[in-house]
């Protein structure tokens, strides 16, 4: 695969960081700021697709699909990073949301800088995962060309699963073969084709957003209150208590009761002090509505007004 870096928006000179190294501390981190401020407004262009994006792996969850992260290096690890934090914070296996890495488990710590190179890898990785139609792959890579995320894209292509691309260089490759790609057009770095910096933020904006939104889509989230995080520390099992408390208007003893009483499930605590039903029932009226407090009180509150 022929590599143009010429022609990559991600590899070209920044002419706002010439003297980068001449300048004062002080002018260094202004520099960089100033850089950074581009990002948020790059992936505010980006937003249509990245509802689209979203749209399309809630539905995939629903059918019991899973969001497979794929990259090499930075763009790797920022999606495994993704995926491990969906696990605590929305209560979800780790086989729901995963990130592959060129490389493998070492490539996390260390740079394994020729894997990336492999056609084949990513397929293997994929493979080894069951990877089939029903999953969602996302394709990171800020050059648009990583081979072994070409490789991954090609392969869930041909078994007819979503794909989506995430680069920061438009009209790349990736572009081209993905169903929704996503392009944040960043522009040079301030070292230049250091992507781990302007490109990598971009990258992680834009992963937030796709697992955040889906979890939203799900019913894990009541009004902005992660209500299907899964208390396994102290800071979690204190945080449940701070959740319900806040949904519910109830003082801290009481939100402990709530949470013992449902074996600290958060979701069903909340739902249990809205509406009065018993744990069984109000176990069931969940399940009915797809585990979505907001959609469970409305149905709630209608079958109430009918009697």
């Amino acid at each position: 695969m022929d590599v143009k870096l010429d022609k990559m928006v991600t590899e070209m000179i920044n002419t706002n960081t010439y003297n980068i190294d001449k300048v004062s501390t002080y002018e260094m981190v202004k520099i960089i700021n100033a850089e950074d401020k581009i990002v948020a407004y790059a992936v505010e262009k980006e937003l249509s697709a990245i509802a689209k994006a979203i749209d399309l792996i809630t539905d995939k969850f629903k059918k019991n699909g899973r969001l497979i992260y794929c990259g090499a290096g930075t763009s790797g690890r920022l999606g495994i990073l993704d995926a491990v934090e969906c696990v605590p914070t929305y209560g979800v296996s780790d086989e729901m949301v995963m990130g592959i890495i060129a490389g493998g488990y070492n490539a996390i710590f260390k740079a394994q800088e020729g894997a990336e190179d492999s056609l084949d890898l990513c397929e293997i990785d994929l493979k080894k995962r069951n990877f089939n139609k029903d999953d969602v792959l996302v394709g990171i890579t800020a050059s648009g060309r990583t081979p072994y995320v070409i490789g991954g894209i090609n392969y869930a292509n041909k078994l007819g699963a979503t794909t989506i691309g995430v680069t920061c260089n438009p009209d790349s490759e990736i572009t081209k073969l993905t169903k929704i790609p996503i392009a944040p057009v960043v522009g040079p770095e301030v070292v230049t084709g250091s992507t781990r910096m302007k490109a990598g933020t971009a990258q992680k904006l834009v992963l937030n957003m796709l697992s955040t939104g889906a979890m939203i889509k799900l019913g894990k989230v009541y009004g902005n209150l992660m209500v299907d995080l899964k208390p396994s520390n102290i800071k979690l099992i204190e945080r449940a208590k701070k959740i319900v408390s806040e949904a519910t208007e109830v003082n801290y003893d009481e939100a402990t009761d709530l949470l013992d009483l449902t074996n600290y499930n958060v979701k069903l605590a909340i739902f249990i002090k809205k509406t009065g039903l018993d744990v069984k029932a109000a176990k069931k009226m969940l399940e009915e509505c797809d585990s979505h407090i907001s959609n469970s009180i409305e149905r709630f509150n209608l079958i109430k007004n009918k009697r």
